[in-house]
């Protein structure tokens, strides 16, 4: 069977007719592995496969033939960001040495709740070491233990990060679906700059209980995808009530199980949709160029476009400190309490991983330091004024009075603009070369974004970002659903090794 573009549906058509088995699919995927991503172009988006996947096939097809499949993920090979714990024979490292070996002592409730839904964890997707968040100026989509992901439409372009080889597997077709985890812009940059789609949920609808975090206040688990379709199937599977993670219990009543229930190709019809251009228009005359294209394409489906429907306190966002202070503050405490559960690691906190990389600084210091971990070492716990502080400020400025502002005045189902620039040209010694992005508003607010294929420059491609309140996925849905299936934008990558 042709892997290129398949979707979910098409693989369980395949699996029902008895012309494709979970275990034929998994070989397939593996083997187009070895040749694209070990060898070849060389994408190095998987730091690992599963030595354990074709024994799980194998007990996932006797399944479906005593039983039956469990629903629309049942054999569907996926890869995670190596930040998912899995309790078997995988490891769990966020690409850093200093994790190789450690266990676990359960799967993250994601990797539990993807097993459940009968899907086969196929391997490990390389990322930004600790999601980027370890040092200035550091180079999206690598770790010391997985090397440098590349982009698959032009090979010495970035795939972006943290999410780097979650994207990037999709993208060029090596599995059909992954999950990635975003504290801002880790899932939302990748999908648009390796032209798939990628939903960043609401703080608290997917558990990161067994994710190696950053922060409990703006982390979030989510899925990329090459359709809208597919990530709904994806997202609605991961949901659900954690008692290992509070927030969760927020989205009691607020989550679904089933998200195609809102694929709507109508759905621009009447929707008022407000663009957002103080801040995240003019960063990239190129990224505007394909987003204006794609406004007009809205506006000739019925949506009604606020125009401009600025976010109040956008500039206010850019040049505040808060998230910052956030973001160091959380990372220790939350990085030590998930270190402190793990079995047979060589650290146990952040001062452990800090000496580790000075230790071994020839490979994991060896394009950028770790400048954010020390100043994360330096702070005094969530009770710090300074935190408490910060914390007010991010959620008054992102929420009350930034997108549910805007939201409210306009009478807005969703906010959209350019997600991030088309991909610049990895640099090791420089680091990244970031324009700008719609990422900030909805990481600092906690709210959901979903970001989807709108065009390309040069081959590159570009995505635009439907934004809206917290928990309103069926509405971001909706609109990124009905927009791809109006425009069909998506490309499969050519691997060029530069832009001519």
């Amino acid at each position: 069977m042709h892997l290129e573009e398949v979707t979910i549906g098409e693989l369980q058509d395949a699996m029902a007719q008895g012309k494709l088995t979970a275990r034929q699919l998994a070989e397939q995927y593996i083997e187009r592995i070895h040749t694209l991503d070990q060898s070849g172009p060389m994408l190095k988006s998987i730091i690992e496969l599963n030595p354990d996947a074709l024994t799980i096939a194998d007990e996932l097809d006797h399944e479906r033939s005593t039983k039956g499949p469990r629903g629309p993920l049942h054999g569907i090979p996926v890869v995670i960001k190596d930040n998912i714990a899995t309790a078997d024979n995988m490891q769990t490292t966020a690409g850093s040495l200093a994790l190789v070996d450690s266990r676990p002592p359960r799967d993250a409730f994601v990797a539990q709740k993807l097993r459940e839904a009968g899907a086969l964890i196929l391997g490990k997707a390389n990322l930004s070491e600790w999601a980027n968040l370890r040092g200035r100026p550091s180079t999206s989509g690598w770790s010391g233990r997985g090397g440098q992901t590349r982009n698959p439409y032009v090979l010495d372009r970035t795939p972006c990060g943290s999410s780097s080889g979650s994207a990037v597997a999709v993208a060029a077709n090596l599995v059909t679906v992954s999950l990635g985890t975003e504290t801002d812009g880790s899932i939302l940059c990748p999908a648009s700059i390796c032209d798939v789609v990628g939903i960043k949920p609401t703080v608290g609808l997917t558990s990161r209980a067994g994710v190696i975090p950053i922060s409990h206040t703006q982390d979030s688990v989510g899925p990329f995808a090459r359709t809208v379709k597919d990530a709904a199937i994806v997202l609605g599977a991961i949901t659900g009530i954690d008692t290992r993670d509070e927030a969760t219990e927020q989205g009691a009543g607020k989550s679904y199980n089933d998200y195609t229930q809102f694929l709507d190709p109508t759905a621009l019809r009447g929707a008022r949709i407000g663009v957002a251009r103080d801040v995240y228009f003019g960063y990239s005359p190129k990224a505007d160029q394909i987003t204006e294209e794609a406004l007009k394409q809205l506006q000739e489906a019925g949506a009604i476009l606020i125009d401009p429907a600025n976010i109040p306190t956008a500039k206010q966002l850019e040049e505040s400190t808060a998230e910052n202070t956030i973001l160091v503050s959380d990372l220790k405490v939350d990085l030590n309490a998930y270190l402190a559960d793990l079995h047979a690691s060589q650290v146990h906190t952040l001062t452990d991983v800090i000496a580790f990389n000075n230790t071994h600084a020839e490979k994991e210091l060896v394009l950028f330091g770790q400048e954010l971990f020390i100043e994360a070492e330096a702070t005094s716990g969530l009770d710090d004024p300074k935190y408490v502080q910060a914390l007010a400020e991010s959620q008054r400025l992102s929420r009350t009075e930034g997108i549910d502002a805007v939201m409210d005045q306009y009478q807005l189902d969703a906010l959209v603009m350019p997600t991030c620039s088309p991909a610049w040209t990895i640099d090791g010694v420089n680091g990244d070369h970031y324009m700008g992005s719609s990422t900030q508003p909805a990481a600092m607010a906690g709210y959901p974004a979903i970001s989807v294929p709108a065009g390309h420059v040069q081959g590159l491609p570009v995505g635009i970002t439907f934004m809206g309140r917290a928990y309103s996925e069926p509405t971001l849905i909706k609109l990124a659903y009905a927009f791809e299936q109006l425009t069909k934008a998506r490309r499969q990558p050519e691997f060029l090794p530069t832009i001519n």
